[in-house]
């Protein structure tokens, strides 16, 4: 059977590929690389000595790039080409340390084991399968019929799942090794449920740095400032930071602009009003391409997805009734509701923007192009002003935060983040960046690479930290005396008498976040500590001092947790399992000796194609 599978190699069955090897499977040649100093061997990465060829990489990014423009329906920009590159170097970088752990453990997979789990345990795509599904449950029986078939091997199928077993398998293997000690024992498991199941209620009042008293600054001494930092340096890491210059050409839309869209949206009412299929139309006509593939479809979801606009129209509907044109910030809509059941709604939209006519987009355009002949790309900063000064734009400043988009005025920049980021120097100009509002060129004016924030950087906030845990700790006495008037009185006396508030919160668990104490603080460990009525002793965290009064305590039920025990073992163990292995992986990743020159790699490139 192996043989087949071999033999059906060109029959590849890209689907399951895709869903299960994650990219992997690279094509043999880029048209990126022809250009020197960039070839096929060049390296990109190495991982314990182990290279990453700037092929492989692209190669990777670019199956990653073709799922991801298919499921939006469009290409992708700039920022999203920069994350999915992070994506799959990342996914080469893992795949390269669990394979040098399979080795180091002897970890490895035979045909026998691949083809008895082929037969026995097809992945999770595969039982989805409508053709393998009986009465709508998954049928080993057929699907085993059709692996035995011509057609899966005409298919690729059986070649797609040597592929991914030959994957799986051993990373199993591994996965099962590190965590298959992981046992929770009755104790532990009745500790977990309590910790989500008992609950609390609480009165409090807490003293906070910040509502006066303690008024003079504590002294904090650079010599004290300095000893936090060395102590402290992973808190101080930062992602990289980037000044930017920034002009704009709007794409500036008139009232006869929105006219015409609602013109456009009138007709294509009509036309679903006379009975055409939503989804046709959605397919053809609507301006929001990624779920216009999907036929208008939006999903099933409660309040909150949308813009009050859109929501507004959407839930004044019946089921199966048809909205008129309606405007929101992105267009105007025409929404139908599929299925209504109370605020759950499943909807189709179609999308008509309002976008310039003709002649001002043609106007604009042209101003566009002018701005983009002058400095697009240039690496004369002095090309950048004399562009804004001859086309009269405004020219703005901006800070880009490295693998986040950059925003100005509430919108969007596409790909200046990613650009500033990419290899691009000091007084270099990006290229012409369009978007649907406007066509943005940007500066790169300083850049500031991430890691551990500098000393110089930090010293401020390391001194206003100091100076907050300085009157935390003065506070401490404070509420001490509070807490003893607390106990020979009551918590509200003692707050009216300190004019202080008191607060309440719960019921709560261990586990969540609770207003006023916060979330696994020791505030919150110490309230089930009490006894009904009981006023705490001060309990110090990060935020506050609070001196607490338990008001009421619900144990869980050990007869529910009796009942629950097996499968509630079974999902904790489950859980810590995968966290085992996170761990695990963490280190691996951590360990590893990684060598990156992605950064360097294009910044050559740019250069290459700029003197090109």
């Amino acid at each position: 059977m192996l043989q087949s599978m071999r033999s059906a190699a060109k029959y590849i069955w890209i689907v399951l590929i895709i869903a299960f090897v994650g990219g992997f499977l690279l094509v043999d040649s880029s048209g990126l690389l022809g250009r020197a100093p960039v070839t096929t061997n060049t390296v990109v990465a190495s991982v314990n000595g182990e290279d990453i060829l700037y092929l492989t990489w692209e190669n990777a990014v670019q199956n990653l790039e073709q799922q991801e423009s298919q499921r939006l329906g469009r290409a992708v920009t700039l920022d999203e080409r920069r994350r999915l590159e992070d994506q799959a170097f990342d996914e080469l970088v893992n795949a390269i340390l669990l394979r040098q752990e399979y080795e180091r453990r002897g970890i490895s997979v035979t045909d026998a084991e691949i083809l008895d789990a082929a037969r026995r345990t097809p992945p999770p795509g595969i039982e989805q399968n409508p053709e393998f599904q009986t009465e709508g449950r998954f049928d080993l029986e057929k699907y085993q019929r059709f692996l035995a078939s011509p057609i899966a091997r005409q298919q690729g199928l059986l070649v797609g799942l040597e592929s991914f077993y030959r994957t799986e398998i051993p990373k199993q293997k591994l996965f099962d090794q590190v965590s298959s000690d992981v046992w929770v024992s009755d104790a532990r498991l009745w500790q977990i449920y309590r910790d989500r199941n008992d609950s609390a209620t609480v009165s409090f009042v807490a003293f906070r740095p910040e509502d006066g008293g303690n008024s003079a600054a504590p002294s904090v001494s650079d010599a004290d400032i300095s000893s936090y930092y060395n102590a402290n340096r992973k808190r101080f890491e930062r992602p990289g930071r980037a000044v930017l210059s920034l002009v704009a050409i709007e794409r500036s839309v008139t009232a006869a602009d929105s006219a015409a869209a609602r013109t456009r949206a009138d007709a294509l009412r009509a036309e679903l009003a006379g009975g055409a299929d939503f989804a046709e139309v959605a397919r053809r006509a609507s301006d929001d391409t990624a779920s216009g593939q999907q036929g208008g479809e939006l999903g099933r979801g409660v309040r909150g997805r949308f813009v009050p606009e859109f929501e507004a129209a959407a839930y004044a509907l019946n089921e199966g009734q048809l909205s008129q044109p309606f405007l929101t910030p992105f267009g105007w809509r025409i929404v139908r509701v599929d299925r209504k059941r109370g605020d759950t709604l499943d909807l189709r939209h179609v999308l008509v923007r309002v976008n310039q006519s003709d002649s001002s987009a043609s106007a604009t355009d042209r101003l566009a192009d002018r701005l983009s002949a002058i400095a697009s790309g240039s690496t004369e900063p002095a090309a950048f002003d004399s562009a804004a000064a001859e086309l009269g734009l405004t020219i703005s400043s901006v800070v880009a935060t490295e693998k986040e988009p950059l925003t100005f005025a509430g919108r969007y920049v596409p790909g200046l983040s990613a650009w500033a980021f990419s290899g691009s120097s000091v007084g270099e100009s990006s290229d012409l960046q369009d978007a649907p509002e406007a066509y943005y060129l940007g500066r790169l004016d300083s850049l500031r690479a991430g890691g551990v924030a500098p000393l110089a950087d930090v010293k401020e906030e390391i001194r206003r930290q100091l100076e907050r845990e300085a009157r935390l700790k003065a506070l401490q006495p404070v509420a001490q005396q509070f807490a003893t008037s607390a106990k020979s009185g009551t918590l509200e006396a003692a707050a009216a008498s300190a004019s202080k508030t008191v607060e309440t919160a719960g019921p709560f668990t261990r586990n969540g976040l609770v207003p006023g104490l916060g979330q696994y603080t020791k505030a919150i460990g110490a309230a089930f500590g009490l006894q009904v009525g009981q006023i705490s002793a001060p309990v110090a965290t990060d935020d506050a001092v609070f001196v607490m009064r338990l008001d009421a305590l619900k144990r869980a039920d050990s007869a529910d947790f009796a009942l629950l025990k097996d499968v509630f073992r079974m999902q904790i163990t489950q859980s810590l399992r995968q966290e085992r292995v996170g761990q695990y992986l963490e280190g691996l990743r951590e360990s590893a000796t990684i060598k990156d020159d992605r950064k360097k790699i294009q910044a050559s490139l740019r250069r290459q194609a700029t003197l090109n």
